[in-house]
């Protein structure tokens, strides 16, 4: 028991190192976008198509990979989406006209949308009692590989070139691929349910399509699905758009640009594990105790960021500050309202459950890069993330306390599912 555990762990670091790098290299574009938009000469409305081109592949390819990861080995199929990515964007690397940047970028796509694969195994691994705090540790990968993303532009772009960059993190994409191959194992769906300790598992469930029609008839999830689709918006327009904004509106230097964005990413990683705790600790005392935090995260991010905006530009230290504090509250929804979408869902079904919730996100979100630009040409990034993000938030808001009204009754249809399920492995025996 003591190696299972200890493995456990080691696959949930291969897979924070998966995401750092992945996320590094997806979000590279951000920091390098002044570069891109230069040697190709565009303008902002051009590049939100780049922005908004991978977004939308990636959310055409989520059910096909929750489908996948729900009939077949999930390890194997993450070990084949990291060499799409480190392949695509070597493709991105060599592109020399804007109409191939444009297509091979948009490619990058496919494997951005591999993630529920990861919280699926994830999800075998570690019990429902610790997944939000799981959850918040695998999720502060993303901004700091953001950060990783950010800080290698700034380091680099003037001495081998954006296209340099994605041949690096291409790389690393294909040597994950070997990693993940090799030595990450998958495991029985719904081997750590509480239901399922200590019984050997003797029965394989695997995606259906009659179980996956009962997903759209929990109530609780519905209103989830429908806080994903306003829920990424700000996030794509504030990840693709912020520097930018910091470097063209607020006349940031680049240090001034690398200060700022440090401080906010090592906040909004510090605010996945802290909302992931949080949402376990409310979780064991009441059902809804994941999505009250995610709810009260939400309205605190909306009411900081738009106090953060509202900062005269002089004052910079006073708007990296406020800025931080909004990075905080931010990512608190996330790895709770993740954990509450596995708290209602059948193990063979998760992925998918998981891959529909990001259709919904990134299927809604995709046209926000290119609606900030577009809004960006007529009035200012400013008007454009600040509009976008709090109206988002607060339709978020009022969703997830929808959820939150009729989760008690689908979590407890789950564990009835689980204890049945549970008496069928004993009889077995």
């Amino acid at each position: 028991m003591k190696q299972v555990g200890r493995y456990r762990w080691f696959v949930l670091g291969i897979f924070f190192i998966f995401m750092l790098l992945h996320q590094a290299d997806k979000l590279l574009i951000g920091p390098l976008t002044t570069p891109i938009m230069e040697q190709f000469q565009i303008d902002e409305a051009k590049m939100g198509l780049v922005f908004s081109g991978a977004i939308l592949v990636g959310a055409i390819f989520y059910p096909l990979w929750g489908y996948l990861y729900d009939r077949f080995s999930r390890a194997k199929l993450l070990a084949l989406a990291s060499f799409i990515w480190g392949a695509t964007t070597w493709v991105s690397a060599v592109a020399r006209t804007f109409p191939v940047f444009l297509g091979s970028r948009a490619s990058t796509g496919i494997d951005d949308s591999s993630y529920p694969g990861i919280y699926s195994l994830i999800s075998d691994y570690f019990p429902p009692k610790v997944r939000g705090k799981v959850y918040g540790i695998l999720q502060i990968a993303q901004p700091l590989g953001y950060m990783a993303g950010m800080l290698l532009a700034l380091m680099l772009v003037g001495k081998i070139g954006w296209q340099g960059i994605f041949f690096i993190t291409g790389s690393l994409g294909i040597f994950l691929a070997v990693a993940i191959f090799f030595f990450v194992k998958d495991v029985p769906r719904g081997k750590a349910e509480p239901e399922m300790e200590n019984i050997e598992l003797t029965t394989t469930y695997k995606f259906s399509w009659k179980t996956a029609r009962e997903l759209f008839k929990k109530k609780s999830l519905l209103f989830l699905f429908a806080q994903g689709f306003a829920g990424v918006f700000p996030w794509q327009v504030i990840t693709f758009w912020f520097f930018r904004y910091l470097e063209t509106e607020r006349n940031f230097s680049d240090s001034q640009v690398m200060i700022t964005m440090v401080i906010s990413i090592l906040f909004l990683a510090a605010g996945y594990p802290i909302g992931g705790v949080l949402g376990d600790t409310f979780f064991k005392k009441n059902p809804r105790g994941r999505l009250l935090v995610s709810a009260c995260g939400i309205l605190a991010g909306a009411i900081m960021l738009g106090i953060s905006l509202s900062i005269p530009n002089e004052s910079t230290t006073l708007f990296t500050v406020s800025m931080a504090i909004t990075a905080i509250f931010i990512p608190f929804a996330s790895p709770n309202v993740l954990s509450t979408i596995y708290d209602v869902t059948l193990p063979e079904v998760r992925s998918t459950s998981n891959s529909i919730q990001y259709l919904i996100e990134q299927g809604g979100s995709a046209v926000a890069p290119a609606l900030a630009g577009a809004i960006a040409v007529q009035y200012s990034l400013h008007s454009a993330i600040l509009y976008i993000s709090v109206g988002a938030w607060i339709l978020c808001f009022l969703f997830i306390l929808g959820a939150a009204y009729f989760l008690p009754g689908d979590i407890k249809t789950l564990r009835n599912q689980m204890s049945e399920r549970a008496a069928l492995e004993t009889s077995n025996i």
